[in-house]
């Protein structure tokens, strides 16, 4: 068996897969323990020692991955979350002194971000919503609009009621903001009640419109592109498993025809010399 069947076979394991996990944990734990002055203080050397071992695993998980896509190595960056873990390995490679101390303590932190990658179900959320980013900007202008005209007319009609809320756009939005999440909103509509009879309309149209209204439509979006996601990802899973299926068959056939070879080759008769003396 040569090396990239190898790397191929223990790349699609899922105990190699969640032997990584483990480690990704594993370093998560450690990065969290070296916080506490005490403990690196007693167990510095050990901590060095895992830390330094930990990375080692993930360049050798990185290579046999690599190795995985011989003889063609760069389809090793068409995924995306190949590039995204290839990055945070060979940056946390990076010296812990000197002028890239800090980007090396950085990518050592983004270790543990690695779990996403790990697990397809995070994966698909972490698509969905980077998916979502341009469909929802519609809606932040929307929403934005909202609360600049509610905002405006709730400073020339409560900023003499409550000043502190309502006196300048920017308390007036940050109170309208902080309505968006129904915190305390009836208090805010109770302060101007009594000196505004009618201010319920106001503060219930809002609610209805921006928390109601708005949020489903951002949960639409993010629901739309969920499905569109999933869609792309089941595509690409089913175009893995037939190249996998592929893969198989061909080494199937090949070890087949090395048998036969094989066999061919021990059964056959010796060659009869006719030869003259």
């Amino acid at each position: 068996m040569s090396v990239t069947d190898t790397a191929r076979r223990i790349a699609g394991n899922p105990r190699f897969q969640h032997f990584i996990l483990v480690v990704i944990v594993v370093g998560a734990i450690i990065i969290g323990v070296e916080t506490s002055p005490t403990i690196t203080a007693r167990y510095g050397e050990a901590i060095v020692a895992i830390e330094m071992l930990i990375q080692a695993i993930f360049v050798a998980e990185i290579t046999i991955r690599i190795l995985a896509h011989w003889p063609r190595p760069v389809a090793f960056f068409s995924n995306g979350w190949n590039i995204f873990d290839f990055a945070v390995v060979a940056t946390s490679l990076l010296p812990q002194a000197g002028a890239f101390a800090v980007v090396a303590r950085l990518a050592r932190l983004l270790r543990v971000t690695r779990v996403v990658s790990v697990f397809p179900e995070l994966r698909l959320i972490i698509g969905t919503m980077v998916r979502s980013i341009p469909s929802m900007g519609h809606v932040i202008v929307l929403l934005s609009l909202l609360l600049y005209v509610y905002a405006v007319l709730g400073f020339h009609f409560f900023r003499e009621t409550d000043p502190a809320r309502w006196g300048a756009l920017g308390p007036a939005l940050l109170t309208l903001f902080q309505m968006l999440t129904l915190e305390g909103w009836v208090e805010i509509q109770g302060a101007v009640l009594d000196a505004h009879p009618w201010a319920w309309v106001y503060f219930s149209s809002f609610v209805f419109v921006a928390v109601f209204v708005v949020v489903n439509l951002f949960m639409a979006v993010v629901l739309n592109n969920l499905e569109s996601v999933k869609h792309e990802q089941q595509i690409d899973a089913d175009r893995h498993s037939a190249h996998h299926t592929l893969l198989e068959a061909i080494e199937t056939v090949q070890q087949q025809l090395a048998e036969l070879e094989e066999r061919l080759r021990t059964t056959s008769p010796p060659r009869e010399d006719h030869g003259q003396p």
